[in-house]
């Protein structure tokens, strides 16, 4: 860092004249904060320059310590692969980061001990990092232009009064700071000297230097080192007297010829300043700036000056010797006494041309300063133009980008639109929910004759209004309930029941086929396996259900109940939901039916946030009414969820419901595996503990007394139920089952297969459309009975279109 002055020939006074002047009212007033600036270079001596400081400043009130810190001037920047590259020629960002973060990380690791120091002394700190290959410069330049009054350093390395003035980096801040500013120089702790004395001390050392110098160059001319040494030495010793008076006559022609510089370090100099300013001055004449015409007369003097400054070397060099010869003379120095006068007053003019010199450098940087400023600015507003257009021509993208990606979605949404009321329409055709009463009619001479007049042999089930049959209507094999009586609440009862069934379809409730309206018989899908009762309780010796087929079946169950309670216009609450009413398919799919004992509820829809109840008598079967609804007659969805809790302890433990509740609470208590096991239908297989210890909590739940208590049924126990049939279906996949066989009444009589498009003929059976048209293109017969067919129409059976679309949904 000391080359910088090394080189630098500038007076310490001129230095001064060039920084920012301090005003009388920039001095500090009583209630601004003193401000103490301390130069820290790292090593074990800043640690006692900061002692030094606190002990003197630190029990003064109002003060600040100033850290300040030279890091060298950063030249390359590292690469992620190891390398590096001129910062120079790295990206403005990636520089200044780095820049940002070499000066971060010296202040977290040089200056933090330091800060410490005196945050410990509760003294206000202030770290400031700069960036400089000159410490003298950098500090001088920080003081004075913060107009600190108060400056620390440590003494250099090369010592206080080093015999070189501007090797002395304390010197040399001394010498430039400006003389408001006192400057106190510590070693080692203590306090030695201050910016006068060290001031006095620099500038003896700089005068005995120079006199040195003057003495150094006359003996070296004296001793003949200088050119044509040998010609002038035998001159001398043949005629000295008569040389000298020689010389002295043609004096003035060797000031006005010769040009031997002084020494070649101010040659060299000299040329290239002379060469960097004419450069200077050349591009600040292109910009025409208001600097041109005194650049360009700086120019002129500085070849004038560098003439004369050649000229003066070579007399000076020359006067010298021939002031040796005077002297060695004896009389020749008193009668040449104006020429030496003479040469002084060229001395004292060369001083002065050096200083102007000096003085036009300074100015010439300024201007080429000025100059790179003037371009930085015209290049920055360039580049926020060209950021401008590209941020509209980006933004013009982006809209357009937009505008597209909203007209395809418009498209895409129209196209789904169109798609939508197509599949619309055809869902109303065949709609699974109609608005009216759709339903065969069947004659009581059908019914008598389906049930071989009601043989015993086909009865299928027992009831408290009616018994259950099997039959076999128009080749189909279905279940028909009739009931006992005309009774007015019987009668109510079916109407009710039709009702319900004719207007609603869902694949787990049972599927109305027809009904005779006058005898009060309904006809329904036959279901092989029976009812869930029958089969938990293996009547007829049947087989038990897995624990797979289980959670299954409970799943099915809420499915349907959710489907009634959220249908419209009105909710329906079932009321008798039990394991009787609860039928499976030959393939275990289970089925809510016997809807008789339903009841719709009708729901203000701006109040379909508040609770959902009406006001009946209780009905249903005892173990599973809901107990807040025989207090109260008070009917809700709830109570239908109270049912499905005894369903599901009823499915796990295969036990009557009577005080079923208490015994797995006992199980659930103590949250031992070995009570609940205890309890668990063992005949359904391996239970999954974890599964099954959650499904029997939801149980409990869902039997809680009050209704507010239990759980709602779509969104609580639906997700819980779903998750736990997700583990049946993976433990049922496992066991490889055979897909299940269609229902002969599927069946098309003509193609052998599962119709397509179900409709019923004027003989009363029903075919695939498209082949009961073929074959009535040739034919005026029934396929079946081979008689007569009154007409050709032919009648769309809904009902089993949607059980056929429901077995095939079921099976793929």
């Amino acid at each position: 860092m000391d080359s910088y002055f090394k080189n630098s020939y500038l007076d310490p006074k001129q230095v001064r004249a060039q920084l920012p002047k301090r005003a009388s009212s920039d001095l500090a007033s009583p209630s601004q904060p003193l401000t103490i600036a301390i130069a820290i270079s790292g090593s074990s001596k800043s640690k006692n320059v900061v002692k030094w400081a606190l002990k003197k400043f630190g029990s003064e009130e109002n003060v600040i310590f100033k850290l300040i810190h030279i890091h060298p001037k950063l030249t390359s920047v590292p690469t992620p692969s190891g390398n590096t590259v001129s910062i120079s020629e790295a990206p403005e960002d990636v520089a200044a980061t780095y820049r940002q973060n070499v000066m971060q990380e010296t202040k977290e690791t040089l200056l933090k001990p330091f800060k410490k120091m005196c945050e410990r002394k509760k003294v206000a700190v202030e770290l400031q990092v700069l960036e400089s290959n000159s410490v003298a410069v950098a500090i001088t330049r920080e003081v004075n232009e913060h107009l600190i009054s108060n400056l620390v350093i440590g003494r250099s390395s090369h010592g206080a009064f080093s015999s070189s003035r501007y090797h002395d980096i304390t010197a040399k801040i001394s010498a430039y700071v400006s003389n408001l500013c006192t400057v106190y120089v510590v070693s080692k702790g203590v306090y030695i000297l201050s910016k006068d004395k060290l001031s006095s001390d620099t500038e003896r050392n700089e005068t005995l230097r120079d006199s040195g110098n003057e003495k150094t160059d006359s003996s070296s001319w004296s001793s003949g080192s200088g050119p044509n040494s040998d010609v002038m030495s035998n001159a001398l010793k043949s005629n000295p007297h008569a040389l000298s008076k020689k010389r002295l006559q043609h004096l003035p022609t060797i000031i006005r010829g010769v040009s031997v510089p002084i020494d070649e370090t101010s040659s060299a100099e000299s040329d290239e300043t002379r060469s960097m300013s004419s450069d200077v001055a050349e591009e600040v004449s292109k910009r025409g700036s208001p600097e041109t015409s005194r650049s360009v007369s700086w120019n002129h003097q500085f070849r004038d000056f560098d003439e004369r400054k050649d000229a003066m070397s070579s007399m000076s060099m020359y006067s010298n010797h021939e002031y040796g010869n005077v002297t060695q003379g004896g009389d020749y120095f008193t009668d040449n006494q104006d020429t030496l006068n003479e040469i002084s007053k060229l001395r004292a003019e060369l001083r002065h041309a050096q200083e102007m010199y000096a003085v036009a450098q300074v100015e010439t940087l300024d201007a080429s300063r000025k100059l790179n400023e003037l371009k930085f600015e015209e290049l920055t507003l360039k580049e926020h133009e060209m950021k401008g257009l590209a941020e509209k021509e980006t933004q013009t993208f982006e809209k357009k980008l937009r505008e597209e990606r909203d007209t395809e979605q418009r498209r895409e949404a129209e196209i789904k639109a169109a798609c939508e009321a197509k599949e619309k329409e055809k869902l109303e055709e065949i709609s699974l929910v109609a608005p009216k009463l759709q339903y065969q009619e069947f004659t009581w001479e059908e019914i008598i004759t389906a049930t071989s007049s009601f043989s015993e042999d086909l009865k299928i089930g027992m009831g408290a209004y009616g018994d259950v049959y099997k039959c076999n209507l128009h080749h189909t094999i279905a279940a028909v309930k009739v009931l006992h009586s005309a009774e007015s609440s019987l009668s109510k009862q079916f109407d009710q029941e039709l009702e319900i069934l004719s207007k609603i379809r869902h694949p787990h409730l049972v599927l109305l086929l027809g009904a005779c309206p006058e005898r009060g018989a309904l006809v329904y899908e036959y279901m092989e396996n029976g009812s869930l009762e029958d089969r938990l309780f293996q009547v007829n010796n049947s087989e038990p259900i897995p624990w797979f087929v289980r959670f299954r079946i409970i799943w099915e169950v809420a499915s349907a109940l959710v489907f009634l309670h959220k249908s419209k216009p009105t909710p329906i609450i079932h009321r008798d939901l039990k394991p009787a009413n609860i039928l499976l398919d030959h393939n275990f799919v289970s089925k809510v039916g016997d809807v008789g004992l339903s009841t719709m509820i009708q729901v203000d829809p701006l109040l379909t946030k508040f609770t959902m109840y009406k006001q009946t008598s209780p009905v249903g079967t005892l173990c599973y009414i809901d107990p807040e609804y025989q207090r109260t007659g008070r009917i809700s969805p709830k109570s239908d969820v109270y049912a499905l809790g005894m369903i599901i302890l009823q499915l796990l433990t295969a036990q009557p419901a009577m005080a079923l509740t208490y015994t797995v609470e006992i199980a659930m208590e103590n949250n031992n595996d070995d009570e609940l096991i205890q309890i668990l239908d063992k005949k359904a297989g391996n239970w999954p503990i974890e599964e099954t210890r959650q499904l029997a909590a939801l149980a409990l739940y869902c039997t809680e007394l009050r209704a507010k208590d239990r759980p709602d049924l779509e969104d609580q126990i639906l997700p819980v139920l779903e998750s736990l049939k997700k583990v049946a279906d993976k433990a049922r996949n496992s066991l490889s089952a055979a897909p299940s066989q269609p229902p002969s009444h599927f069946i098309c009589p003509l193609l052998k297969d599962v119709m397509k498009e179900p409709c019923i003929a004027a003989d009363g059976y029903t075919y695939d459309r498209r082949a009961i048209e073929e074959w009535m293109e040739n034919h005026r017969t029934s396929p079946v009975t081979d008689s007569p067919l009154q007409n050709v129409n032919l009648l769309p059976n809904h009902t089993l279109y949607a059980a056929i679309v429901e077995w095939r949904n079921r099976n793929q």
